[in-house]
């Protein structure tokens, strides 16, 4: 195995971790809501205090990795996380847990943009989006897993020892990586010279650079409109990571047990639609271009995602509205390894800011979705009409993709081979 595999399979691993522990706070929320007191706006306060302070912190934390390397910020990430998780699970009350949270989505800030920066550093161009790809199907891998993991641990022993026991397992993770991995290939005994050439002739970026073009982040259109697409797949994507146990057990009449099972369909079939999103792409790239390689598949799965969403909306069927919500998540999911390979695409040796940024505008979406949910459920009294909004930010998002050009790299370098 080529020990760029063995960093992919790392990275699989914390994006696994990461999933389980965002996902373990929704599946718990019915039980949490009724022992804390919380109404649904304000639950949706507790969750958006997660994406706002996500928001406010991905960009430095994705500046710092390419400045420092990922090696120890990712260290200090899931060490940070892992202990609020954990503390998750000692809340006693809303302000506490609205804390906790807040500061949760802080530490974790700049976990998926560090992971870029290690597969730009580690993988040649034409592997990258596989290989995120394999870091986006794992977190579905994770979000499948939490809530057949939670339900019977929260059912024998209430829903804080989930939380307990998802912390101690991201330390594990984190002193394997620190102790392990390496920022650059070159330094990593036993990389042998064949893969070197590998990774350089492919373009991949093996340096950690220092100054980050502030000014061209700002000033490009270009990355703007990947922000704006980010923003609003982010709107409809953190559905499923926030509000859909509740959605099931409050919004479509299923019990606690069943919901356990449901809720996986979504992140089963999005972990197989990122696989192949990623692959999909890569072989795009090879036929049509760059430009229209990373456009097609987007456009075309945040598309359907758009007609089943809407279409779980409107049936009065809830098994049927699971299956639909299901291949809406896979429809989105299609495109997003395409949106992470893009950053790297047009980032080059500062792809850390640039998914930073685009990351960021991800969860101010996030965050949108979190409070307003609530709030349409307790103005109109469905939990339907909310997933309206979701399908047509959706199919903004599928529109946007039409004008982002994969080719108009943020600093100009010397081109990669496609």
């Amino acid at each position: 195995m080529r020990y760029r595999h063995r960093v992919l399979a790392l990275l699989f691993f914390l994006s696994v971790i990461t999933y389980i522990d965002r996902v373990c706070i929704g599946v718990a929320s019915p039980r949490m809501q009724e022992e804390l007191g919380i109404t649904p706006a304000k639950w949706g306060l507790v969750l958006g205090a997660f994406a706002i302070s996500y928001a406010a912190f991905e960009l430095p934390s994705g500046a710092l990795g390419d400045r420092i390397g990922p090696r120890k910020v990712l260290m200090r990430i899931v060490l940070w996380w892992s202990a609020f998780t954990s503390l998750t699970g000692a809340a006693t009350s809303y302000l506490h847990l609205l804390v906790c949270r807040f500061l949760f989505g802080a530490g974790e800030a700049g976990a998926y943009p560090n992971s870029s920066g290690a597969i730009a550093r580690w993988f040649p161009a034409h592997e990258r989006g596989r290989a995120q790809g394999v870091v986006w199907m794992a977190s579905r891998v994770g979000g499948a897993i939490s809530p057949l993991v939670v339900v019977p641990i929260q059912a024998h022993f209430g829903w804080r020892v989930a939380f307990w026991l998802f912390g101690a397992i991201g330390l594990v993770w984190a002193v394997v990586w620190f102790w392990w991995f390496r920022d650059n290939p070159a330094e990593k005994p036993g990389v042998t010279s064949a893969e070197m050439e590998e990774i350089r002739g492919g373009g991949a970026a093996v340096q950690v650079h220092h100054k980050i073009p502030l000014g061209k982040l700002l000033s490009s259109g270009n990355l703007w409109l990947i922000m704006a697409m980010y923003f609003t797949y982010c709107y409809a994507s953190f559905f499923y990571l926030s509000w859909m146990p509740t959605y099931l057990v409050k919004g479509r009449g299923f019990s606690e047990a069943d919901m356990a099972w449901f809720a996986t369909l979504p992140f089963i079939l999005g972990g197989t639609a990122n696989f192949f999103g990623g692959w999909a792409s890569d072989v795009a790239v090879r036929r049509m271009g760059l430009k229209w390689g990373r456009r097609v598949c987007a456009a075309g799965g945040l598309t359907a995602s758009a007609i089943f969403t809407i279409a779980a909306a409107v049936t009065p069927d809830k098994i049927l509205a699971v299956v639909f919500l299901a291949l809406g998540y896979a429809g989105s999911d299609f495109m997003l390894p395409t949106a992470w390979a893009l950053c790297l695409d047009i980032g080059k040796k500062y792809a850390g800011s640039v998914t930073g940024a685009m990351n960021t505008a991800g969860q101010l979406g996030s965050f949108s979705t979190a409070a307003l949910f609530g709030f349409l459920v307790e103005r109109f009294h469905s939990y339907n009409l909310p997933l309206v909004p979701m399908s047509l930010l959706t199919l903004v998002s599928a529109i946007l993709w039409l004008k982002i050009d994969a080719t108009r790299q943020l600093v100009p370098e010397t081109a990669e081979p496609r």
